[in-house]
Formats: C-alpha cells, structure tokens, sequence
C-alpha cells in the first residue's frame, strides 16, 4: 500500500530539540525523515524506525544526496523541512578570527539556504509546503560572548522573513521559532570550537575569560532559570506544521517573550543595560 503519511524533513537530529521533534511527529502520524549529521547518529536514528539520512549543512554534496534519497523512498513528496542543526562558537568578538565566522555561518546560515533553496522547487510543484527555521532569543536579542551565534542568527531572521515575503504569492509557508533557553547539547558541543578558534589566553579580556566564559563553559550544573524542555518547542513545531494558518513566528520560553516585547518598548541604552546586567 503507498505511504500516505505527511513527510518532514528535521536536521539535526542527535540530540535536543531535533530529536524531540522528530519523535513527537512520528507519534503524531507524519514520515520523518531525521537527518543527522554524523554517521554513527543516523545509525542510532535508523535503530529507533526513523529514516535518516547523513546530512552536513557544511558538505552541499550531503544536502544534495539526503534529499536525493529522500524524494526516492517518498516518490517526490516533500510536505515540509525543520532545519534545526545549528552550532556555537563562544568568545569575544575581537578574539574570534574571520575564518571562524565564515565556518559557523556555513553551517548555521548558508547550508540552510542551500537545502530551502533545493526543495522548494520541490514545494511549488506539488502545490504546497512548510518551511520553519529555527532561530533564537539570540536572533534578536544580542548577548556578551555569543558573537558568532548571535551573527547567523540575526542573518537568518532577516533572510526568513524576506523569504516569507516573497513566498506570499504561493501555497508555500515560511515559519520562524525562536526559543529561549532550552534543555539541549550546544553548551557542550560548543566547546571544541571554542578550543579551536579562540585564543583566550593571548586575549586582553583573559581575566574575564576566566573568571565568567570558561566557568560557564566547562562546568556543568542544573538548568538555568526559566529553561524549558525541548518539547517546548516541538509544540510550536506541530502548531507550524498541522494549523491551516501557521504564525509567522512562535516565541518559545518566557524570555523570549519578555525580550520580544521590551525590544518594542525600551530606548536601545535601555536593553543593553538590561542584556548586560543578564
């Protein structure tokens, strides 16, 4: 019998709010396609019933190839893409090198470009699609030490929303999440690039370095306050996806909130005093 489950397309599905996307749409009927972008996770996914192809927002060849296999098993069938994948490089912004900001751009901003810009011909063949991207309190809300993350994803605020503006005229829907602090790995998995790039202890800043960023860093403790799971976001996810008319963008956690609104309210002295003092 043909497979007539909605298909989604989720990047990064190792950990965090990929994984958990792709597990809370699996249970809600939809074919997901949980793409990793490390061999041994796609096992741990193909292990758990997922089809999951390798997919390396910094590699093009992989993004052609997992869409390739996935349009194969489907028939040409593409109802909506989740790009999730995402990294950090922590570190002042006078310390960062200029190849450290085109690697993470790679990957937080223009390998997603590269995988919309391939399936929405997909989309407008068949009549309709979702696009969501996943952004930040940090897209719109700087924070000290976050730079480079900082950078992709204002970038990518702006490169969605005049996406969404452009896509007025088709069947195709263009969807922001913006969470605040969720439970996830990026703590973590930041840290070999911030061993690679950023030369801390050559740094003017070396005794903020070591009294604030590397605590942070490389000590482990509890959730920060007003943390949330990431099924959190997987609920705006399946607002996104299953509601006949979708927000443009859904706020996640309640600093998002609050920063959404003070950003509207505050002279620009006035949130930078705030942002610092968090």
């Amino acid at each position: 019998m043909p497979d007539d489950r909605p298909v989604v397309l989720i990047t990064g599905c190792s950990s965090g709010i990929g994984l958990d996307g792709a597990r809370t749409l699996a249970r809600r009927g939809w074919r997901v396609f949980a793409a990793c972008r490390k061999p041994e996770d796609c096992a741990r996914r193909v292990a758990e019933g997922f089809d999951s192809p390798q997919l390396d927002y910094t590699d093009p060849h992989s993004i052609e190839t997992a869409l390739a296999q996935l349009l194969a098993a489907t028939g040409g069938r593409l109802d909506a893409v989740f790009n999730n994948g995402a990294h950090a490089t922590p570190g002042a912004v006078e310390d960062l090198p200029t190849e450290a900001l085109r690697a993470i751009f790679e990957a937080n901003l223009f390998g997603w470009h590269d995988l919309t810009r391939r399936v929405l011909p997909v989309m407008r063949a068949q009549g309709h699609g979702r696009i969501v991207n996943c952004s930040s309190v940090l897209g719109f809300t700087p924070l000290k030490w976050r730079g480079a993350y900082v950078a992709t994803k204002y970038a990518l605020e702006g490169l969605t929303h005049v996406l969404r503006l452009e896509m007025r005229d088709t069947p195709i829907h263009v969807i922001l999440i913006e969470p605040g602090p969720i439970t996830s790995r990026i703590r973590v998995n930041s840290i070999p690039h911030f061993e690679r790039w950023i030369d801390w202890e050559n740094s003017p800043r070396a005794g903020l370095y070591r009294n604030t960023l590397l605590k942070r860093l490389y000590t482990a403790k509890g959730p920060d306050r007003f943390e949330l799971p990431p099924s959190a976001v997987s609920a705006r996810l399946v607002h996104a996806l299953e509601s006949p008319r979708p927000r443009p963008r859904y706020h996640v956690t309640t600093p998002t909130r609050a920063m959404a609104i003070l950003g509207r309210l505050l002279p620009l002295r006035a949130m930078d005093w705030l942002v610092n003092k968090g």
